[in-house]
């Protein structure tokens, strides 16, 4: 039975893009270039999935996992010998082989499977997905004859002036019978200005043999950019914001503004949930129906369920609960988790704490490493103190519970149900069911203070 087949080429270093980071690792919309490739090809449910791996090696592995084999291409040699390293795997099997590179993040499955459909139709030995670019430089061009046919493709160095003026470029991504494939593959020579031995010039090989050459034109270039230096990332991430955006206004989002709204790929969020100008959706963020995430709110790998409102704030690895609500300016750091109905005013920072149900935080107050019941009122200006220099302890207050501004609750403490914390108190020890805790020294006033203060400032006096 024939396999459909595909080879990710991962192997170059992408000395342009002048970072410590390899090229298909650079990331846009919270994932790395060639995971955005893998998705695509994902899709189309391919028999077996190479990715041709060179610079960071182990990198690239770690970034992809179990979800493709690998071949390691030790030396750069370029692309048609890199697709040669993926012959111990796929070479001799009957098939359809897709090859595309690990730098072109917004290429879509619908544009391989139309690619995948085009090439069977044809009868082709090899089909190119071309594109008209409105700028061409740096791209290999698509040289035809007079029918239209492809006679070859000429790479930006290897081009004479004339063939520099072709406006159709190859994209990098071909469909190839899986056999003809590697046949051709050891046919290669390098005798260029790289000194490389190109992919494209299995084309011209199979040519020669009498093959079929097939080119399918896609309409859309900017699915085509290959991402070599920080301009083309930003350009990319460009456009693969606005689609992710595209998709999330189509399924019932508001986006007040959507060239200011940052939503990573794996980002999902329910129907009629408005979201401000300046916001970051990033990570495995999941957000409920009826929202409102007010504007330059960062959430980053979190869940809101329904109803919950964020007011310009940051949340971390931490769950809301339904009808909740957060801001502005406050702080779930990770392991937090705000209960129903549960409201955190403005200059509140949470970590690694249970706000319970209908709880009121309401401003200036710190929870870390604490358990809070429902029902609670916690004052202004309230600091759980949690750490001690060496270890971190943990709070427990109960449900109905007040503690009144401006108190510090040293861990480990408990405070029962229907507790009461005087406000200015330092309480150390637990506060048992219905009692108040009072830590503050007593107040005393000095009679005359003002005159004797006066006094001392007059000359006359001092004499």
């Amino acid at each position: 039975m024939a396999g459909k087949y595909t080879i990710i080429l991962a192997a170059g270093k992408g000395t342009r893009m002048k970072s410590k980071v390899h090229k298909v690792l650079q990331t846009l919309c919270g994932k790395t270039m060639v995971d955005h490739v893998l998705t695509q090809v994902e899709k189309m449910h391919p028999t077996e999935v190479v990715t041709v791996i060179g610079h960071d090696a182990d990198a690239v592995r770690e970034s992809l996992g179990n979800r493709s084999q690998y071949a390691l291409q030790e030396k750069q040699l370029g692309t048609g010998h890199a697709a040669l390293q993926a012959e111990p795997i796929l070479g001799g099997k009957d098939g359809v082989t897709l090859i595309v590179s690990g730098d072109t993040p917004l290429l879509t499955a619908e544009t391989f499977e139309k690619l995948f459909a085009y090439h069977q139709d044809k009868g082709a030995a090899a089909t190119i997905l071309t594109a008209q670019a409105p700028d061409p430089t740096g791209y290999g061009r698509i040289i035809r004859n007079e029918l239209g046919t492809v006679q070859r493709i000429v790479e930006q160095k290897d081009a004479t002036h004339e063939e520099a003026q072709v406006t159709e470029i190859n994209t990098g991504v071909f469909c190839f019978d899986n056999k003809r494939l590697f046949a051709a593959l050891h046919e290669m020579k390098n005798d260029n200005a790289q000194g490389e031995y190109y992919l494209t010039d299995v084309i011209e090989i199979l040519k020669h043999e009498g093959a079929v050459i097939a080119a399918y034109k896609m309409t859309d270039f900017s699915e085509s950019i290959g991402v070599n230096d920080r301009v083309a990332l930003a350009e990319a991430t460009r456009v693969m914001q606005a689609r992710i955006n595209r998709r999330h206004m189509q399924n019932g989002v508001k986006l007040i503004d959507p060239a200011t709204t940052y939503i990573d790929a794996g980002v999902m969020i329910g129907a009629d949930t408005t979201v401000e100008p300046g916001v970051q959706l990033l990570g495995h963020t999941v957000i409920g129906e009826d929202c409102v995430i007010g504007a330059h709110s960062k959430i980053v790998d979190s869940t809101l369920e329904d109803g919950v409102t964020v007011t310009s704030s940051t949340i971390e690895q931490s769950i809301m609960h339904k009808g909740s609500d957060i801001g502005p300016n406050s702080h779930l750091r990770p392991q937090s988790d705000i209960g129903e109905g549960a409201h955190l005013g403005n200059f509140v920072e949470v970590k690694k704490a249970v706000i319970g149900p209908r709880t009121k935080v309401g401003h200036l107050t710190y929870v870390g490493d604490a358990t809070l019941g429902s029902d609670i009122n916690v004052g202004c200006g309230v600091v759980f103190v949690n750490y001690d220099g060496v270890k971190k302890w943990h709070t427990s207050v109960g449900d109905h519970s007040f503690i009144g501004s401006n108190s510090n609750i040293i861990a480990p403490v408990a405070l029962a149900d229907h507790s009461f914390v005087a406000a200015g108190s330092t309480i150390t020890d637990d506060v048992p069911f219905h009692a108040m805790g009072i830590a503050r020294a007593r107040q005393v006033n000095k009679e005359d203070f003002w005159t004797r203060t006066a006094l001392a400032d007059d000359p006359e006096w001092n004499k």
